[in-house]
């Protein structure tokens, strides 16, 4: 484990991985390794985490309906009502997107800290975003994928340039 962030360090392209015969990849949430060759239950993960978001989600409109019901119970009046819900609605939609859009490319450690409490306040659209993305893959396998794919490429390309036995080179005289 990486003592900085708390993730494996056998990601792909990572330095110790060329000793164990290249680079391995990197595990995803839920699926491990198995998006690799969609092996080892694969399309059953699949199939549970979008059933498990979609019912995670559905969940938590339903508690957000609780919350939206103790506020017209308390009268605290149609404005505030109305900004709660304008709130979650644009915090969904933003998560949303960010969570999209995390699932084709890395994203900056900075902005990902500095949008958690949006993210927290939009768990819905996060939620959705993920359920969406499990129809299709493994939620951020064509990120990984691609990372692995050129992991391969580069080990191959550095193995192949210092393969044979350097003893038995011809020397010019």
């Amino acid at each position: 484990m990486s003592a900085e962030n708390g993730t494996p360090d056998s990601t792909a392209g990572s330095p110790g991985a060329e000793a164990s015969g290249g680079p391995r990849p990197e595990p995803i949430r839920f699926f491990g390794t198995t998006w690799v060759d969609h092996g080892s239950g694969y399309t059953a993960r699949r199939v549970g985490v979008a059933v498990g978001s979609l019912a995670a989600a559905a969940a938590s409109c339903l508690v957000l309906r609780v919350a939206y019901q103790g506020l017209r119970i308390a009268d605290v009046g149609s404005f505030v009502t109305l900004l709660m819900v304008v709130m979650f609605a644009v915090c969904s939609a933003l998560a949303f997107r960010h969570t999209w859009e995390g699932f084709t490319r890395r994203p900056d450690p900075a902005r990902q800290a500095s949008l958690r409490g949006l993210l927290a306040i939009g768990f819905v659209g996060s939620l959705l975003a993920f359920f969406f993305r499990s129809l299709t893959e493994a939620p951020g396998e064509k990120l990984h994928r691609e990372e692995y794919e050129a992991a391969r490429a580069r080990y191959a390309k550095r193995t192949t340039r210092r393969s044979g036995n350097p003893s038995r080179k011809r020397r010019r005289s």
